[in-house]
């Protein structure tokens, strides 16, 4: 059964300094811990210079991949708190970077590990995350008479329009909550006296950024 998730859409970066020690949050989507792997390997290469560069990474709609490494910081201080932000937000398909640059005091365990969690929620302040939704696709070919009544149907159970063509007729493409497409199917019906043609088009995963509805 498709259920709606959180994933990490575009990626961004965060700072947070404490005690002079500098660390660094940089966030990017993945699908695969092969692309997670790369990144943190493309995070190293560009901050070589750091003492060190922690990751934290959660692949899949269910979370079921995660990783996480302290890469030389204390046992559980960097890695676990970094993936326990990612776990708690409920974000997947995420690697998050965090790489300290040492100011020369020491922070010791509680605060390497309030810095490392407070740096990777400055990472996805600066980030793009959308809900995956799941929907039920519909398409609705009507007469002009009956375009105003789907758009109102639609707006009222909350179905995002995805397509509307206008010919001699006039074909909406439109994505239904799956709980709420039934209804909206029987409300067309009665509402067009029957004259609306729908067709459904399967099960797909939909997002909304910024009023752009987005296709998975």
């Amino acid at each position: 059964m498709m259920e709606a998730y959180k994933i990490l859409y575009q990626g961004g970066e965060g700072e947070l300094v404490e005690k002079k020690s500098r660390f660094i949050a940089t966030t990017r989507p993945v699908k695969t811990e092969e692309e997670a792997a790369a990144f943190v390997e493309e995070m190293k290469k560009k901050y070589w210079d750091a003492r060190h560069n922690c990751h934290a990474w959660v692949i899949g709609e269910r979370g079921q991949l995660c990783r996480c490494s302290d890469d030389g910081e204390p046992a559980q201080t960097a890695g676990r708190p970094m993936l326990d932000v990612l776990l708690g937000e409920g974000i997947r398909d995420i690697c998050v970077v965090v790489t300290r640059y040492f100011g020369g005091t020491l922070l010791g365990t509680g605060g390497l590990v309030r810095a490392y969690s407070g740096a990777v929620q400055e990472g996805l302040r600066s980030s793009v995350v959308v809900e995956k939704l799941p929907g039920r696709r519909l398409r609705i070919v009507t007469d002009y008479n009956g375009i105003g009544k789907v758009q109102y149907v639609a707006g009222q159970l909350g179905a995002a329009v995805l397509d509307t063509e206008y010919t001699q007729q006039v074909a909406v493409t439109l994505m239904a909550p799956p709980d709420a497409a039934g209804q909206l199917i029987a409300q067309v019906t009665e509402r067009t006296a029957g004259k609306a043609q729908i067709e459904e088009e399967g099960m797909q995963y939909y997002g909304i950024v910024q009023g752009e509805i987005l296709l998975f």
